[in-house]
């Protein structure tokens, strides 16, 4: 097999851009036929990533082309996507000098012993975290495979970075010690946004995708932060320190972007319906149960990616929001139809 020409076939060039046109039909408010699924399709060999990044990616990329025949379901977006996060969720917080550690085949970060209002800008140049990072990227560009997308790795946000730099202590900051909390969240948010322009400048813009690519793929030009930890916020605490930022973020893209959540985050749609930037939420997990809540209290030209729940269903799902600005995914029900 031809890796190469495989990952470069116009047909699987035409079947990505048909299933993006649908997608951004979603992002523009307008109903389509029949609802939307999407089940990306990843890589994941043997080699160590850490050791070997562009042996990783040659033996990805044969990976990812041994399978192109699913990027050609007309009903389902099947998109081919090379993906490895580098520390996973706590890949910022290794480039801010945390200690980040594996255990029960999980990475776990301890917190910085620096008090919050102390924190500095890393020093990218010679870092072996962002050095690993880069050499992904670049040994992908290097391959010419156009096809395939990019995900890049967990960019996060500036209040999950700050709870895992600092634990429970930055929550208390945000109260007692505000302008200290200001000043991290600030310095955070800056290097997340030039990480963010760093990939924007280095990979084409038709196959750059922000984490968990397979299940959160959107249009080319839109980004993605984590949101995970907003679940801890009031409104108005979310409102005054973080929404700035998050916004901020989201407008490095031309289109703006998503935001993952995984908890109960319904108390800052007020703020998000607000939020231009703000075209996407992910919902997995308990979010999931929110689905209502989200898709009457967006805007109509925010889509809801949906990871569907035992209770939260497709069928359900469905009746909810009638297919309507929604991407499910998951695989499509044997009797729903779909194109």
């Amino acid at each position: 097999m031809d890796t190469l020409r495989t990952l470069n076939d116009p047909e699987l060039l035409r079947a990505r851009e048909q299933h993006l046109e649908r997608l951004r039909a979603l992002f523009a408010g307008r109903p389509l036929a029949q609802p939307f699924f999407l089940q990306g399709v990843g890589a994941w060999p043997s080699v160590d990533p850490y050791t070997e990044p562009e042996r990783w990616v040659k033996e990805a990329l044969a990976e990812l082309a041994a399978h192109a025949e699913a990027a050609k379901d007309p009903v389902v977006f099947r998109p081919l996507c090379l993906e490895f996060g580098p520390y996973g969720v706590h890949f910022i917080d290794r480039l801010f000098g945390a200690h980040v550690y594996t255990r029960a085949e999980q990475w776990w970060s301890q917190p910085l012993s620096t008090p919050v209002g102390a924190l500095r800008p890393p020093a990218l140049a010679g870092d072996e975290t962002w050095a690993l990072a880069r050499r992904l990227a670049e040994a992908f560009v290097a391959s010419g495979a156009t096809v395939p997308f990019f995900g890049m790795p967990t960019i996060a946000s500036a209040l999950n970075v700050a709870v895992n730099l600092y634990g429970e202590d930055f929550l208390v900051a945000l109260l007692t010690r505000p302008d200290a909390a200001r000043h991290d969240l600030a310095v955070i948010n800056r290097l997340l946004c030039d990480l963010h322009q760093w990939y924007r400048a280095h990979l084409p813009v038709a196959q750059l995708q922000a984490v968990v690519a397979a299940g959160r793929c959107q249009p080319p030009g839109h980004g993605q932060l984590c949101g995970c930890t907003t679940h801890l916020l009031s409104a108005e605490v979310y409102r005054e320190f973080i929404a700035p930022l998050d916004d901020a973020l989201l407008s490095v893209y031309p289109h703006g972007g998503m935001i993952h959540l995984c908890g109960v985050h319904t108390q800052h749609l007020p703020v998000w319906r607000e939020m231009a930037s703000l075209r996407a939420v992910q919902l997995n997990d308990r979010a999931a149960e929110d689905l209502e809540a989200y898709f009457r209290g967006l805007r109509e030209d925010q889509v809801i990616y949906l990871n569907p729940t035992p209770t939260m269903t497709v069928a359900r799902a469905l009746a909810i929001t009638g297919g309507r600005r929604l991407v499910l995914v998951a695989e499509p029900p044997a009797k729903t139809e779909c194109g």
